[in-house]
């Protein structure tokens, strides 16, 4: 028999097995994403378009907080292609992180490239779609990130829940659109439809009534729905008929919960609300609607899904909300986002800089660049600091990491070349852009304060803002001109809400912070496809630091070649 010293290190080593086998099967997430052509119909108008796996929108990728996900990405497609996984952080790892040279080159017809990361410090509703030209329109889906185990939710604990993919329907072929459009120098043709989970809903004609998302629910219950909006080009408004909702999470980060009958979100936003079954059973269109308060045109169709209590026939006409906001309604945009405060708990604390070491301003603006090729011989393009940013054919990050030169400068100003009235009357002339890729190094944890300020360079217009690799703090934002003196005294510096996509408002600006701990090269661009496609873009050199998990991790072996 043994003795009990010698049988000790045995146990110890027993129950770490245990243990390991316990929680082993939860660690690694795999997923297999296929790069297909697929046949999709929506109101009486069929299409061979990209989708993932074959389905519209793609597969949920779940994993809880703490994970590995693993997921092998393989192009069958004759399309380039790249995957990002918007709002994931991808600490030292962008060559996870998917913007077509940006942080790598694409995947080409034929290949395939895995993306392996970790999923720390994160959970909630996030989402992944294609970073390169407009693909994400058709291939995107939802990310579900759940608590660690065993740690609950900072609200009641929902019953069921269920993922609403906002989204937006072209009856053409979405990369045809804009190259229509960049061919001509003009804004390309706006979507025929928007879409709830990839269905445009039966108040829409042609068709529709089979291509309409039906949500079921059961009386006394309460559900939490993950609302991603995947549009490419429209903010939206999102309603239930005679449900309130309560919010309780923006891009994977928890709020305070407050009470909404209708709540907006930009293109890349998320928003988890919990919602009681508590009417007359019934079934209630849930609706989204675009928001937008500027001449410009946009696609003004509404889409309808169905809140279905169970045992309820589907012969009885859905409700619809009695009250929604109109298309303009800049205030009640406004009101609802002055309600979104981060929790800020002992476990979900905001650490807000308080202390900054840069300061930016960067100026929005709509141009128009000579085209000799374009129909009236100019381009409508779009700038940041004036500058038009140039997508180079070799990746940022690779030319970084290996000290390539010629690919990029390292010298994107930290303010704009000329100060004027922004947001004065409309300026017509004068209104051609720098052509560079130039980016903007920050020194490894430097605290940054970045100001996004709208102008009427042509007109003014809401631009909704999306960082790599961070999420940031919105401290402050407001209508006109930002005034460096007084407005950063009015700054919510204790519970402002975290984010990854921020809406700079129509005339106004948006203030964020954030620190620089996370080095590699992350892009910042707005969130609408047209303008991204026009320039309004950029990108952060995160310095490494000094210590050893302080600079970016060695780039994968099978990182694709551009």
């Amino acid at each position: 028999m043994a003795s009990a010293a010698s049988s000790l290190p045995l146990l110890v080593s027993s129950l770490l097995l245990a243990l390991f086998a316990l929680g082993a099967h939860a660690d690694v997430k795999r997923y297999q994403f296929d790069i297909v052509m697929s046949n999709v119909s929506r109101l009486c108008h069929e299409k061979a378009m990209v989708t993932v796996n074959g389905s519209y929108p793609g597969p949920t990728i779940y994993a809880r907080e703490g994970d590995r996900v693993i997921v092998n990405v393989t192009n069958h497609v004759k399309h380039n292609m790249t995957i990002h996984w918007h709002g994931l952080k991808q600490r030292r790892n962008g060559w996870a992180d998917g913007p077509a040279y940006v942080t790598q080159c694409p995947i080409g017809s034929g290949g395939s490239y895995v993306y392996d990361f970790n999923v720390t410090r994160q959970r909630g509703t996030l989402w992944w779609h294609a970073h390169i030209a407009w693909m994400r329109a058709t291939v995107h889906g939802a990310i579900v990130i759940l608590p660690a185990a065993g740690v609950p939710y900072p609200f009641p604990k929902p019953d069921d829940e269920a993922e609403i993919v906002l989204g937006e329907w072209w009856h053409a072929d979405v990369e045809t659109v804009e190259r229509q459009g960049s061919m001509l120098g003009m804004a390309p043709n706006m979507s025929d439809a928007h879409t709830i989970n990839g269905k445009p809903g039966p108040l829409v004609p042609f068709c529709s009534e089979k291509h309409t998302y039906a949500l079921q629910v059961k009386s006394g219950k309460t559900y939490l729905l993950r609302i991603i909006n995947a549009a490419v080009n429209d903010e939206l408004f999102f309603s239930i008929a005679g449900h309130n909702m309560t919010v309780v999470e923006i891009d994977a980060t928890y709020t305070k919960p407050f009470a909404a009958s209708t709540v907006q979100l930009s293109p890349g936003q998320t928003m988890n609300v919990l919602v009681s079954a508590d009417q007359s059973p019934g079934r209630y269109f849930m609706v989204a609607k675009p928001f937008n308060d500027v001449p410009i045109p946009a696609d003004n169709k509404t889409a309808t899904a169905i809140l279905q209590y169970a045992g309820v026939p589907t012969s009885v006409v859905p409700a619809l909300p009695q009250t929604m906001p109109a298309t303009n309604s800049t205030g009640s945009v406004a009101a609802f986002h002055d309600k979104l405060r981060s929790l800020n708990s002992p476990r979900y604390p905001a650490d807000v800089p308080l202390a900054v070491d840069r300061h930016l301003l960067y100026t929005i603006g709509l141009n128009i660049d000579p085209c000799e090729t374009c129909l009236n011989r100019s381009r409508l393009a779009a700038s940041l600091n004036n500058i038009t940013f140039v997508m180079p054919r070799t990746a940022l990050l690779q030319a970084h990491y290996y000290g390539q030169k010629g690919v990029f400068a390292a010298d994107f100003p930290d303010r704009p070349p000329a100060r004027f009235n922004y947001t004065g009357v409309p300026l017509t002339a004068g209104l051609g852009t720098s052509l560079g890729t130039r980016l903007s190094k920050i020194a490894y944890n430097a605290t940054v304060e970045l100001v996004l300020q709208d102008t009427n360079l042509l007109s003014v217009e809401s631009h909704p803002f999306h960082l790599h690799g961070y999420n940031f703090f919105v401290v402050g934002r407001g209508v006109g001109n930002f005034d460096p003196a007084k407005d950063p005294a009015k700054y919510n510096l204790v519970d402002p809400p975290e984010r990854n996509t921020v809406g700079v408002p129509a005339g106004g600006w948006t203030a964020i912070r954030f620190r620089a701990d996370n080095p590699g090269v992350w892009f910042l661009h707005c969130h609408l496809e047209v303008h991204t496609s026009w320039g309004l873009k950029m990108a952060f050199l995160v310095e490494d630091g000094s210590g050893p998990d302080e600079s970016v991790l060695p780039p994968p072996k099978d990182l694709p070649k551009c």
